[in-house]
């Protein structure tokens, strides 16, 4: 029996302002809906009435009429802890990406159209939702809202020097006051707020660095003293910033290797801001942490950081460098005089880690290879188990976890997988949960977005995938999307040039016909670090591109409560080789896994996107295939081989040669009584 249009059992729930709202345990609609009487809620929702009253309680003596609360942490990470998810814990809504605003009567999130869904299913009927995102959307409201003289306050942690440079700008000449208030709000009522992390920070073992830690840091103290505006040390703020100044790893984020750390490095003294307790003798001894020259550690307290800063900057004749993209205001409001500070928008440890060495690009590459195989497994595990019905959304994507946990480096996934069937999969950025996984369907398109952390490498792929036979509008769109892919993998393009000014090659086959997509093209990756790692990648504020940086590669295209389709891959820049000029790069994909060529409408694909799928298929057999018979995997590698044989030079759809069909899929014993 469907379970629309019924309630198996409901509870009265009491909102702010005496409302009542009904709270189906399992119910007939999977999105809140505030306007029935009394409003309806999913099981998903979060009753948030307690919390709103005593953070509007604590806001009273300090004298503020609303209080923002971004969805991030003091290293203004895009993968948080635990006890960092204010926002989550205030409102419901666990998405990566949000701000809240909360007055003495109202309680207001703006989130991104990839999480509209999401929110309206996970908040209350106490929030209200905006789907303007953008900062002058939230201080429009906050002018409308609360009158003139009013105070604003924020959380400087939680605010990067240009985010809170916006609000500034925006609110300060309409007389509504920024006030900053160091000590959260939300931690003070928070009474069962997640610990820290009692694991400890560890060193990377030899195999996998090619550059020792004082080696980088003399890379850096380089750029400090080549830099004209002659800064005396340079602030780390971002957690992998640390993390690959001293070769050293964490587990304090989930999905990301990092711990709590900030560095102040000088020409001539290192400072590491990290919680002492957990600094082991084994790393104390690594760091130099005894000793007082220019390559000993001296270890401080994590809380000390700003007033440590403040010290420094009493010294005379110095000058701090930060980038602003991940210093928070509540450091960068230190640094006073204007003379004691200089800014870009990346540190130089960002700039200098998104150029990957020698064995870093060795052993990213490998890594690819055996996460490869896992999702192989998957793919192979999925075309079995979909037609008779037994696996959903979350089922899929525990089995590519196990996958990768049983190759050789593995640390865990890295990121929540995005394994969406269907209308779900028309949400960008959608995980399963136990009360919205879609059971797997050979009627529905699936895609799936994952991704692996191991010891030598980060790893991202997505495949779109159609068990049964799909429309020829979906054939279409996602050979489009495919197009894209590989225009993008195939260029030449010279050394230097931006990611935003070939972004458009991504979707020029989609814009030929009318279709887009509304997510970035790509983003860096890391060496056992960040699946999204800045500043690499296709947006306006990227970096150029140079030999040896690694980055996704992933067009799309969505239909709004029917299917999605993302093809995404990882891809390194290499030299290309031109016929006439030199320093000009292209694209070498490390991600190997085929396409769904039940999907690809060759007829749609040029001589040289054709020419280039084929030579991609003959790379995952020779490179994959070697680590699947290595492994002992016969079966994985029988669907290896059928999956990437080549397609005809010409034809109206996804075709391979009766010749390659023979050899790739007829057991042996059949095809020597052919011959």
């Amino acid at each position: 029996m469907s379970s629309s249009g019924w309630i198996l059992a409901v509870c009265l729930v009491v909102l702010e302002g005496g409302r009542y709202a009904v709270w189906a345990e399992e119910g007939s609609g999977s999105e809140r809906n505030c306007s029935a009487i009394p409003p309806y809620l999913p099981p998903t929702a979060v009753n948030t009435t307690l919390r709103l009253r005593d953070l509007r309680a604590s806001m009273i003596p300090l004298n503020i009429s609303a209080y923002i609360i971004p969805a991030t942490d003091a290293h203004l990470s895009e993968y948080i802890a635990p006890r960092d998810a204010r926002l989550a814990w205030m409102s419901g809504f666990t998405g990566s990406a949000g701000t809240a605003v909360i007055t003495q009567n109202k309680a207001v999130l703006w989130t991104d159209s990839r999480y509209w869904i999401q929110a309206e299913r996970q908040m209350d009927c106490n929030w209200e939702l905006q789907r303007d995102a953008s900062v002058r959307s939230i201080t429009n409201w906050l002018i409308l809202e609360i009158p003139e003289g009013d105070q604003v306050g924020f959380d400087p942690f939680l605010f990067s020097v240009d985010i809170f440079d916006v609000y500034n700008t925006n609110l300060t000449p309409a007389g509504r006051i920024l006030k900053s208030i160091p000590d959260n709000l939300v931690d003070k009522i928070w009474t069962d707020r997640p610990p820290l992390p009692p694991d400890n920070p560890t060193r990377l073992p030899d195999s996998v660095i090619e550059r020792t830690w004082p080696t980088k840091v003399d890379q850096i103290r380089a750029q400090i003293s080549d830099n004209p505006y002659k800064p005396t040390a340079v602030l780390l703020s971002a957690l992998d910033e640390t993390a690959w100044l001293f070769n050293l790893r964490g587990n304090d984020i989930p999905f990301n290797p990092f711990f709590y750390s900030y560095t102040l490095l000088s020409m001539d003294e290192i400072w590491l801001f990290v919680h002492t307790e957990r600094m082991t003798e084994e790393l104390k001894v690594y760091l130099n942490t005894s000793c007082y020259h220019s390559y000993c550690v001296q270890l401080l307290e994590y809380s000390s950081v700003r007033s440590y800063l403040q010290s420094y900057l009493q010294r005379s004749g110095v000058r701090v460098w930060v980038g602003t993209e991940y210093t928070n205001q509540a450091l960068y409001e230190l640094i006073t005089p204007e003379d004691k500070l200089l800014t870009s928008t990346y540190s130089p440890v960002l700039t200098t880690k998104s150029v990957k060495d020698a064995t870093e690009q060795r052993i990213l590459k490998e890594a690819h290879v055996r996460d490869a195989v896992a999702v192989m497994q998957l793919l192979m595990w999925l075309e079995k188990k979909v037609p008779e019905g037994t696996e959903n959304e979350l089922t899929a994507a525990h089995f590519v976890d196990q996958c990768r946990s049983k190759q050789k480096n593995s640390r865990g996934p890295s990121f929540e997988t995005i394994s969406a069937s269907g209308p779900n999969a028309a949400l960008a950025h959608y995980s399963p949960s136990n009360e919205t996984a879609r059971k797997l369907s050979v009627s529905e398109m699936y895609l799936v977005d994952s991704g692996g952390q191991y010891l030598d490498g980060t790893t991202d792929i997505t495949r779109t995938v159609h068990w049964g036979k799909p429309t020829d509008f979906q054939k279409e769109a996602y050979t489009r999307v495919l197009m894209g892919n590989i225009e993008i993998s195939r260029t030449v393009f010279p050394a230097g040039t931006r990611g935003v000014n070939m972004e458009m090659l991504g979707r020029r086959a989609l814009w030929e016909v009318g279709l887009n997509y509304g997510h970035g093209t790509g983003h860096g990756v890391g060496n056992y670090f960040g699946v999204h790692e800045w500043p690499v990648g296709f947006q306006s504020n990227n970096i150029p591109f140079q030999e040896g940086m690694f980055t996704s590669i992933e067009p799309g295209y969505y239909k709004e409560n029917d299917f999605g389709i993302r093809i995404e891959d990882i891809a390194v820049t290499v030299p290309a080789t031109t016929k006439y000029g030199n320093n000009y790069l292209t694209f070498e994909t490390v991600s190997l896994v085929p396409y769904d060529r039940k999907l690809i409408n060759t007829s749609l694909l040029s001589p040289e996107q054709l020419h280039w799928l084929n030579k991609y298929y003959e790379t995952i057999r020779s490179v994959v295939g070697h680590e699947l018979e290595r492994q002992g995997l016969k079966e994985e590698y029988d669907w290896m081989m059928k999956h990437t044989a080549p397609f005809l030079t010409a034809g109206a759809s996804a075709v391979i040669s009766s010749v390659t069909l023979l050899v790739t899929v007829l057991p042996s014993v059949l095809l020597h009584n052919l011959l």
